[in-house]
Parts: structure tokens; sequence; C-alpha cells
């Protein structure tokens, strides 16, 4: 065969195989369609307004351009005007009797919600409840054999997993975007226990409350929130698992409310070296660091330094998972919990009771003054330390304590900063600056050594290796 023969067969292979090729690659590309076709009728455009009154100075007009505007702008009493705002959001039938799922920052201070159903029909819908802990609201509307979506299983998603939204992002209704799932479990300022989906399917203002789709066509989460710099879609959007916002909406249906539980601890995440100081391999669980004095935790006999594992037998990997399973328990019913005490586990019961909106945190208190005690001084990890005198004691609520007065080197390094009462050892309350001294002797060669360290008030730990630099 010829040069150009060979030639001319090549170039028909390649263009023969460049047209196979996108073919090929579609086959493998998910069919949104379908969803989008069967599950589209189920998903509603929400508007709302509002009154929204404003305190504003009593300004007689045409005064702005007058030497005595800024006069009467500071000084003349204010006067209280109304204006309507407006606001647009997505949001699911959840059953064909016309309740509906959204967030509660949707509806949050609404006059009127008037929600919009794929057939263009329109209903004014009347708040059933809405919990600003979850961001989950329950909507009614009056109509009858409406469709309605279907739920799926969260927990089976995976990372990399085909997602579809569909909402109304900027009033543009039946928007359908994709997206892969990008994280699982995701925990956000702010946001109490709810453990959101990740994703990068584009999500903008008017898409909240709307669903988020597995390739079923179930729904597996509500589209709440996005991380942007600009106000826009940047790639990241965050969505509440929807077993999470079905509980929140049984209870609001039922109840009006959401109950949810506590047993009065304060927690902070394992570290690796935390984890191994306490003889735990893996850094799985939740480290409490603080009590309620009058909470079910310190009645059951929980104290600082326990490492909860385990709920009525769910996996406790971090605190978020904590807040959680004992949040979703009913008040008054008995828990067992695994707990990590002294390098061995154990069974404690505990009764928790119900959280009340109102009730504050552990009272914090701050150190405000230097100790007039003897001072202390540990070179080996670059720690000077003074005790501190009994009002001092009393002022911080604890029985016995060392302030540090200067930290370097291997203390530095560990987080501990001038200024904080190093208040325990390990889940031992501090007695003595001799029993400090001696657990950093006994240590063994790269260990560490979990302070319990009290700063403006609250209580951590710090994991201090005694052979760190040397």
């Amino acid at each position: 065969m010829s040069v150009k023969k060979l030639l001319v067969s090549a170039m028909l292979s390649a263009f023969v195989l460049s047209a196979q090729l996108p073919a090929a690659m579609a086959a493998d590309l998910p069919d949104f369609a379908q969803i989008v076709d069967a599950e589209g009728k189920a998903v509603v455009n929400i508007s709302t307004t509002s009154t929204v009154k404003e305190d504003t100075a009593d300004v007689p007009d045409g005064m702005q351009g007058d030497p005595f505007f800024e006069f009467f702008r500071r000084f003349a009493p204010p006067q209280q005007r109304e204006h309507q705002e407006s606001s647009l959001g997505s949001g699911f039938i959840i059953s064909a009797d016309g309740y509906v799922l959204t967030n509660a920052h949707v509806v949050a201070r609404a006059d009127t919600i008037t929600v919009k159903l794929n057939d263009k029909r329109e209903f004014k819908a009347k708040v059933i409840g809405s919990d600003a802990r979850s961001d989950v609201a329950l909507l009614k509307i009056e109509a009858k054999s409406l469709p309605v979506v279907r739920l799926g299983d969260p927990k089976k998603l995976k990372v990399g997993q085909w997602v579809l939204a569909i909402g109304s992002p900027f009033g543009f209704e039946s928007t359908a975007t994709s997206g892969i799932v990008s994280g699982k479990n995701r925990r956000l300022p702010d946001e109490g226990s709810v453990q959101f989906i990740q994703t990068d399917a584009a999500v903008n203002p008017g898409n909240s409350g709307g669903p988020l789709f597995n390739l079923s066509g179930e729904v597996v989460g509500i589209n709440s929130q996005i991380y942007s710099r600009s106000g826009g879609f940047m790639g990241i959007s965050f969505a509440i698992p929807i077993d999470t916002a079905m509980n929140v909406a049984d209870q609001l249906k039922a109840n009006g409310k959401v109950t949810r539980s506590r047993i009065g601890v304060v927690v902070q995440e394992l570290s690796k070296e935390l984890a191994s100081s306490f003889g735990l391999s893996k850094p799985n669980g939740a480290l409490i660091n603080a009590l309620d004095p009058k909470g079910p935790a310190q009645k059951a006999g929980l104290k600082a330094g326990d490492i909860i594992l385990n709920v009525d037998g769910q996996p406790v990997e971090n605190g978020g998972d904590l807040q959680r399973l004992i949040g979703d328990m009913p008040p008054g019913k008995a828990l067992a919990l695994d707990v990590w005490r002294a390098r061995a586990q154990v069974r404690v019961n505990v009764v928790p009771e119900e959280l009340k909106e109102e009730d504050p945190r552990i009272a914090q208190r701050e150190y405000r003054k230097p100790g007039e005690g003897g001072e202390q001084s540990l070179a080996q990890i670059g720690l000077r330390l003074q005790e501190l005198n009994p009002a001092q004691l009393k002022r911080a609520g604890i029985d016995y304590g060392l302030l540090v007065r200067a930290a370097n080197g291997v203390a530095l390094r560990a987080g501990i900063q001038p200024g904080d009462i190093i208040v325990g050892v390990g889940s031992d309350p501090l007695k003595s600056f001799a029993q400090l001294k001696a657990a950093l002797e006994k240590a063994k060669k790269g260990d560490s050594v979990a302070l319990q360290v009290m700063r403006q008030g609250v209580v951590q730990f710090l994991p201090l290796n005694p052979d760190d630099g040397k």
C-alpha cells in the first residue's frame, strides 16, 4: 500500500473515531430531562410580601440643599415609615393535599405568601410552622390531588455522584441546574447541628427552598445556602439533607414547633494529637471540655475529659454528630452513651432534657488580673506559671489553677497563650503544680499530654508534646 493510501486510511479512521467519541461520551452522561419532566411538576415558586417599618428623621421636603438639612437630619424627632418588600424563593410539594416544604428564611417575616405551581395556578399559603435552627418551614395550600416528590436517602449519596437542582433563581421559574456531590456532612458556622450536602450545582438567590434530586429522581436535600464573595454562585452550594428536613416537618405538622433535647455539655473536636494523648487510635468522638453544673450530663456522672463515642449504638464522629443525635431524641428518654474514660470504654446512662431556645450557654467568666501567688517555671517547655489566689479562683469558678505568665517554645507551638489558665491534666482537675510537672515527666517519648486550658472562661483541651523541638 502506498504512503498516500496509508495517510487517507488513517484520516478516515480518525474521522470515524472522532464521530463515535461524542456519542460514547453522551451515553455515559445522565439524562436529566426525564427527571425534570417527571418530578418538576411538584416544584413550586414562592413569592412573599412583607411590611418593613423604619425610623427616619422628620426632615421637611425640599431641604436637601439647605444649610440646616444636616441639623434636621440629626436632631429632628424620628418618624416611623412603612414600605413593602417582596422576595422570591422555591419549594416542593410533599403531600397531595397541599403541604409544601421550603426554607424558613424564604418566608421569614412574610405578611402574605403566594405559591405558584408548575401549571401556573396560584394559591395563598399558610405557615404551619417554621424552624430557624434548621432553616426549614412547612406551608399549606388549599388544593387536592397535587403532584408530589419522591423522597430519597441522603445517607446513600456518595461524593462525585450527579445531582440536579430545580428552582426559581432570580425569578426564572422551573430552572434546572446539575452538578455533583462535592462533600457531605459539612458544618457551617452558626448553623447548629445541620450537616449539609455540598454540591457544585449552580444555586442562586431564588433557588432557596427548592429540591436537590439524585439520579433516581428522588429528593435528597433542600437547597439552602451558597458560599459566595460576590452574592452570586461561585461553585459551592449547600443543601439540608431531606431526612433532617422531614424530621422537622413532621414535628411542625404535629405540634407547630420543633422539640430538641440537650444533655448540657460543651465539646470540642478531637485532633489526632489529642486522641493519642487520651489513648485513642483514631480522632473519632466528641471531647467534653465543660458541663452545665445543673444539666443532665453532670447528674449522670459525665465529666470534662470524657470522650463520647456512641449514642444508643450510633457512632459519634464529631461534635456535630453528638448535637444532632442528642437533639433528635425525645426529652426524658434515657440514652446509653459509650464513653472513653481513663483509656477504657465505659457505659453512662443519661436522661436528656428539652432544649429551651432562651437557655443561655454556660456562663463565660473573664480572668482580669494576674495572680499574687508564687511563680513557677517549666523552662523545658517554655512556660512561666503563677498560682491563682483565693479571690481569683472564686471569680474563675475553679478550685485550683495556674495562670500562664509567659509561653514560648513547646508551649507556644501547642497553642498555649499568656493569660490562659491551666486547670487540668487529661480528665483530672489540676490540684498542684507538682501534679502538672509529674504528668509531663511521665509522658512517654513522642506522646502528647492533654492539658485543660481555660481561656476567657471557656475550657478547651490542648495537646502538648514535651519532646517537641528536642
